[in-house]
């Protein structure tokens, strides 16, 4: 079970959130604090495992509280939840988690909680991108990017909250990303093959369904395709 701190000085926030956390089975204290010293209080005691954290609040600021944090000889994991994205990157500086918007959605809230609950079992923090998007600067998580399409020297990034334009061209993506899962399946389009559900061989060419997106494969990409999904299939033992 992830023992957790929330941490907003406004109460109602607080509250919402711990409520939404309390209802994940793999939750379990969900302690509260409104202040930045009420958490940094909390934290001495130990046993906290993860911390949810607003980022504006007076005196001690969410930030304070994750440098403070990340001094720590056992740091618990850290997830900021704030109203903008003015911080993104600075958060990630921290060796943040994530980067929940507020209002936090049950769903979105859920992810976070699987990657706090990955990192437990050993696995290793997600490669960071740094994209531009609003003359907003963004830190988005690789393993968050469901497939991406050439559009011309770009290539854009999509998710599933939002698309990213970054200057890189698809080829340079299908080789820097290919040992994270990232297969071809196209002139215009590489998919992470996580987010693969479905492949069809229809009357107007073969597809793939990736995060609801139908997609194409051409001939030419169609038996690595095959390939790597055959390579995921489970089978009885011998």
């Amino acid at each position: 079970m992830i023992n957790v701190l929330v941490v907003d000085d406004e109460l109602p926030a607080v509250e919402e959130l711990a409520f939404l956390l309390g209802r994940d089975d793999r939750i379990g204290k969900v302690l509260r604090a409104t202040s930045g010293a009420e958490a940094l209080t909390a934290l001495s005691a130990g046993s906290i495992d993860a911390v949810f954290l607003d980022i504006h609040m007076p005196a001690v600021s969410g930030l304070d509280i994750a440098g403070a944090i990340a001094r720590s000889s056992n740091p618990p994991a850290v997830v900021f939840v704030t109203a903008d994205e003015d911080h993104a990157l600075a958060a990630f500086e921290l060796a943040a988690v994530d980067y929940l918007l507020k209002p936090v959605r049950a769903e979105r809230l859920a992810r976070s909680v699987g990657r706090i609950s990955e990192l437990r079992d050993g696995g290793a923090a997600a490669e960071m991108i740094t994209v531009d998007q609003g003359g907003t600067t963004r830190m988005i998580r690789r393993d968050d990017v469901t497939y991406v399409q050439a559009q011309g020297d770009y290539a854009r990034l999509h998710t599933a909250d939002a698309s990213y334009l970054i200057r890189v061209p698809l080829a340079d993506l299908e080789q820097q990303w290919a040992d994270a899962g990232f297969i071809r399946t196209h002139r215009s389009y590489l998919v992470a093959l996580k987010h693969v559900s479905s492949m069809k061989l229809a009357a107007d060419g073969p597809r793939v369904t990736v995060a609801g997106a139908g997609l194409p494969i051409s001939r030419r990409h169609l038996p690595i395709v095959r390939e790597k999904l055959e390579a995921t299939r489970i089978r009885p033992h011998a």
